[in-house]
């Protein structure tokens, strides 16, 4: 078995992609898949269901060693950027949810302290996010600003030798439960975009600090996100994210953790592809399986074109950012084109179970409704495709 390839007996690498992996990079793959067999896949559809996240597996996430993913030193496994896609595209095939978990706090979280933190803050918190003693939160996206992050209207002002924070952030992962929430605002005196450190103080946030679950998803249910108020929260002087000035730090962040998106979005379309590779085989209707059926073979030789097609993509991103050369261009059309390819992979293959797809225990269902939400953040198809057509033309067509 390849370390891309999830069923023995079904073969997704149809181009022998995993030749292009190392040794290492094999071995944290498979490290990953039987993770995900063991603990996620048993328990995911009563999670799904119940709509929250199994907190009692996070000490058995912490010894996985993925913690912090490309972060080295502070506790953190200092993986390649090839391996963090990977660790996306391992984990996402099991549960879209149990990914975002490690997106928000390693990606985004512990990212941010990575690249805008000073030394003494580094060492105060990464650490223990890393032990996962400590969990973190990205607050950045507003009740009325989606794509247009640049209109951030949380406010910061500084009086008293503290921060204080007014605003409303939606859709932030984590932002309930959270130890740690990074919570970008603008400076009230000089315009510029920042980042601060709300803190969990025994176990509460700050007064004014209030976070509500979303409920009512169809997707990504295996997680929360919160809806937050900040009315008048202070925040220490030395909570303030000494490095983070401007949005360019928005943007810093976001383009280290766009790639993993689009490896995302590989791992719920390889899993959607083995998953009616396998429903065809079994499946038998007119006495028959359906696999012998001329329709069904022309859907899944298209879905395994595409996934083929995905994984070079993902395969030639990861080499580039490794390498230094990844352009935030090269990004956005990776995350436009794989995940607007897996949307379609995992509508097909729900598809083709028929009415038996929309059942829990078929798994499929969760991969085609996770993929909804995967099209549409950290940039959806449209403003990918915008970003990529600026580079086409030269012309910005964004206002």
């Amino acid at each position: 078995m390849t370390a891309i390839a999830a069923f023995e007996d079904i073969n997704s690498d149809f181009l022998k992609i995993d030749q292009l992996l190392g040794g290492d990079d094999r071995t944290l793959v498979l490290k990953l898949r039987d993770f995900v067999n063991a603990e996620v896949l048993p328990i995911i559809n009563e999670h799904w269901e119940t709509a929250d996240f199994p907190y009692h597996l996070i000490p058995k996430i912490a010894q996985l060693g993925i913690i912090g993913t490309s972060i080295s030193g502070y506790g953190c496994p200092g993986l390649t950027r090839m391996q963090t896609g990977l660790v996306a595209m391992e984990l996402s095939r099991g549960d879209g949810s149990f990914n975002t978990f490690n997106a928000v706090h390693s990606g985004l979280a512990m990212g941010t302290i990575y690249l805008h933190g000073s030394e003494e803050q580094r060492q105060r918190w990464l650490p223990q996010m890393a032990r996962l003693e400590k969990l973190g939160a990205f607050a950045l996206t507003e009740p009325d600003h989606g794509s247009d992050t640049v209109a951030l209207e949380t406010s910061a002002r500084f009086e008293n030798g503290e921060w204080v924070l007014n605003g409303a952030k939606r859709w932030i992962g984590l932002g309930h439960v959270a130890d740690l929430v990074i919570v970008w605002a603008r400076d009230e005196a000089d315009g510029k975009v920042k980042a601060f450190v709300v803190e969990k103080q025994d176990g509460q946030y700050p007064q004014g600090y209030s976070a509500e679950a979303i409920t009512g998803k169809i997707a990504k249910r295996g997680i929360q996100q919160a809806a937050i108020t900040l009315e008048n929260v202070k925040v220490p002087a030395g909570n303030r994210l000494e490095n983070a000035r401007g949005f360019r730090a928005v943007t810093a962040v976001l383009n280290r953790t766009r790639t993993t998106v689009a490896w995302e979005a590989l791992g719920h379309a390889q899993a959607s592809y083995e998953l009616a590779v396998r429903y065809s085989q079994q499946r038998k209707q007119f006495g028959r399986p359906i696999s012998h059926n001329q329709l069904v073979q022309n859907k899944l030789a298209t879905m395994l074109a595409d996934l083929t097609a995905m994984q070079l993509m993902c395969v030639r991103c990861g080499q580039l950012q490794d390498q230094g050369d990844l352009t935030q261009q090269q990004a956005s059309l990776q995350k436009m084109f794989v995940s607007d390819k897996a949307r379609d992979l995992c509508r097909d293959a729900r598809d083709l179970m028929g009415g038996n797809g929309l059942l829990l225990e078929n798994h499929v269902a969760r991969h085609m409704l996770d993929m909804e939400v995967v099209h549409t953040y950290e940039g959806t198809h449209f403003i990918q495709s915008l970003i990529v057509g600026r580079e086409i033309t030269g012309h910005n067509a964004i206002s």
